[in-house]
């Protein structure tokens, strides 16, 4: 176990200004249980200054080069890393993720900050030159040019707090957009030193990155609701989603919402490999990613075999010491995330699944009793029947569902029954099979042999129905952070 670091105290940053409030956001230790960090919230008036801040700005930030702002970009990744041990344990000890990944998760988002300097760099270099090509506009010409879009509001989730954070916001710098950030409310401290770090570059100007953390229900509306923003960013829940976009404007809405991945793995496909893939899917960081395989769909003849050796594979995800290279993952977010995943474990066990492995909530020895209830087993369902809720809802819980189809027809049926369609995977020898499946999914991404994973944005990612709007990814988040001016000679 780390030595706990003293509890610290975080403030925003509004305008150039760092600011103090009467109302604080206190920040759980999910692996030594307390709390570890507080942090100042931001109310409507601390909501509405940072609003005039980052729209007053953009005219300067229009003016800006893209050389300029790749160098900031650059340097906010250097000073990432820099920064990578204290970055680590705040993360495994705000959002519970196991040190390994924490760690990759910083190099993730410095990486993010030096690719979004490379991409900006590439779409202004390029332009775009047309000429007219219809009667009547013979000898026209036209250079299209890329403009920053305005001011960008992000919203960040709480299970990649840095990572996707940084998704979010070195576009958007690297675009000449202005920023306010409101980050989760239960993992704002890697956000909070991300604003410290941005704050201390040089050329960056007042007003230009704004960090207002606070209660959704205080300060969302505020935000979203306001004409002086241009674009929305946002990764969280559909529910979360809808009710940003209800709120919003004529604004450029970016969002990467829930997810409830199926994996479909046909009669002819490798068990082991697939195994290896569901786990990983299912299990990593307990489950709380929208990418999650949330349902394994097998061809009725390999469902057996599929789940004797999946459950052989299960000892290797295991809850533990969060400090610890090897541990898989450790608590779920809350009591309230606990609470809803035992809720679809007991509903589909109700309708006839039958636990082959976990299904209760149960800590690892030594965990403190405030964390224990905190705690989800990883489990492995059989035979689950069709109409059990986590067939079509989101789980966010380290579940591996298995279920059965009889043909590829049914099994499409299947995948594309919820309303959901984030991620899908598809495991077969087919090439043909596989690709007829991909392209029939109705998924914004199928993997073919794999788990699904995001990477660090080369490809674009996004869902289709209540799973967002557009496509994340560095050139493609660059691309919705900027609007498109013809100039016609």
């Amino acid at each position: 176990m780390a030595t706990r670091i003293a509890q610290r105290r975080e403030r925003l940053y509004v305008d150039g200004e760092w600011l103090e409030t009467e109302d604080v956001l206190s920040v759980s230790d999910l692996a030594e249980g307390g709390a570890f960090a507080q942090v100042a919230a931001a109310g409507p008036a601390e909501a509405r200054a940072a609003l005039a801040a980052a729209h007053e700005i953009k005219p300067t930030l229009r003016e800006t080069t893209v050389v300029e702002r790749a160098t900031w970009c650059e340097s906010i990744a250097e000073r990432l890393r820099e920064r990578e041990e204290e970055l680590t344990e705040v993360i495994v000890r705000e959002a519970g993720k196991p040190i390994s990944s924490a760690r990759g998760e910083v190099e993730q988002a410095a990486e993010r900050f030096d690719r979004a300097a490379e991409e900006a760099r590439t779409i202004v270099s390029n332009g775009e030159y047309r000429e007219g090509s219809t009667a009547g506009h013979e000898g026209w010409q036209a250079i299209v040019k890329h403009e920053p879009i305005g001011a960008v509001l992000c919203i960040t989730p709480y299970n990649y707090p840095l990572a996707t954070t940084a998704l979010q916001v070195a576009p958007a710098i690297a675009a000449g957009n202005s920023v306010l950030l409101k980050p989760a409310s239960k993992t704002p401290i890697s956000s909070a030193i991300l604003a410290d770090i941005i704050a201390d570059i040089d050329g960056i100007p007042d007003g230009a990155f704004n960090f207002v953390p606070g209660e959704a229900g205080e300060i969302g509306d505020v935000l979203a609701g306001d004409d002086r923003i241009n674009a929305i960013a946002m990764t969280g829940s559909s529910g979360a989603g809808k009710h940003v976009a209800r709120e919003s404007g004529m604004v450029n809405l970016h969002m990467e919402l829930g997810g409830n991945a199926p994996a479909v793995v046909f009669d002819d496909a490798d068990l082991t490999d697939v195994a290896g893939n569901c786990a990983k899917g299912s299990f990593k960081y307990a489950g709380q990613r929208c990418s999650a395989i949330s349902r394994v769909l097998a061809h009725e003849s390999v469902h057996d075999d599929l789940v004797d050796i999946l459950e052989d594979q299960m000892d290797a995800w295991q809850a533990g010491n969060l400090f610890d290279e090897n541990t898989a993952f450790g608590p779920l977010i809350s009591e309230d995330q606990a609470e809803w995943v035992e809720e679809l474990v007991d509903d589909a066990v109700d309708k006839g699944a039958e636990i082959v492995r976990g299904g209760k909530r149960r800590a690892p020895e030594g965990v403190p009793d405030e964390l224990a209830e905190q705690f989800f087993e990883p489990t492995l369902l059989a035979n689950v029947p069709h109409d059990a809720r986590l067939v079509d809802e989101e789980q966010f819980g380290p579940i591996a569902a298995i279920t059965t189809f009889e043909d590829e027809q049914e099994a499409l049926e299947l995948a594309n029954g919820s309303d959901l369609a984030l991620d899908a995977a598809v495991f077969t020898s087919d090439y043909k099979r596989a690709m007829r499946m991909a392209e029939r999914i109705d998924a914004g991404a199928v993997r073919i042999n794999g788990a699904p994973s995001h990477g660090l944005g080369d490809i674009p990612f996004g869902g289709n129905k209540d799973s967002g709007i557009g496509r994340e990814g560095l050139d493609a988040s660059i691309h919705a952070m900027m609007r498109k001016k013809s100039i016609v000679l």
